[in-house]
């Protein structure tokens, strides 16, 4: 693997967002300033068809990478600020069992992506 490569690779480990392409060229000329963005474009498409990163589309154009998860998780997206929040929930992931299950099949894989905006006010806050 070339050093460029590796200041790419350490890039996308260190990210703890989804960057697209183009902020991971702006972090990674942080650390090397030679890197050209079709390096990064070719060493993204080089990961991900290795199985080392996961391609998303969150809808709002743009590709965007994260390391190749450990766990399942799905995916909560903030319309209006573009956050990815990652979570969990075992009631969801029973309920795409029972789906699939309800229709014959056995779940093999799923990919879930709720779009959502903030709250706006007190009244719309869920009560604990």
């Amino acid at each position: 693997m070339t050093e460029q490569r590796r200041v790419i690779a350490r890039v996308l480990s260190d990210a703890t967002d989804h960057p697209d392409v183009e902020e991971v060229h702006r972090r990674a000329t942080v650390l090397d300033s030679n890197i050209s963005i079709a390096t990064v474009y070719r060493t993204v498409r080089l990961f991900e068809e290795a199985n080392i990163l996961e391609r998303h589309d969150f809808g709002d154009g743009r590709a965007r990478y994260e390391e190749m998860p450990d766990a399942h998780h799905d995916h909560l997206i903030d319309v209006q600020s573009g956050r990815v929040i990652e979570f969990q929930n075992s009631a969801i992931e029973a309920l795409q069992r029972e789906i699939a299950r309800s229709y014959g099949y056995k779940l093999v894989g799923h990919r879930l992506e709720l779009y959502a905006v903030p709250l706006q006010s007190d009244d719309d806050a869920p009560t604990p």
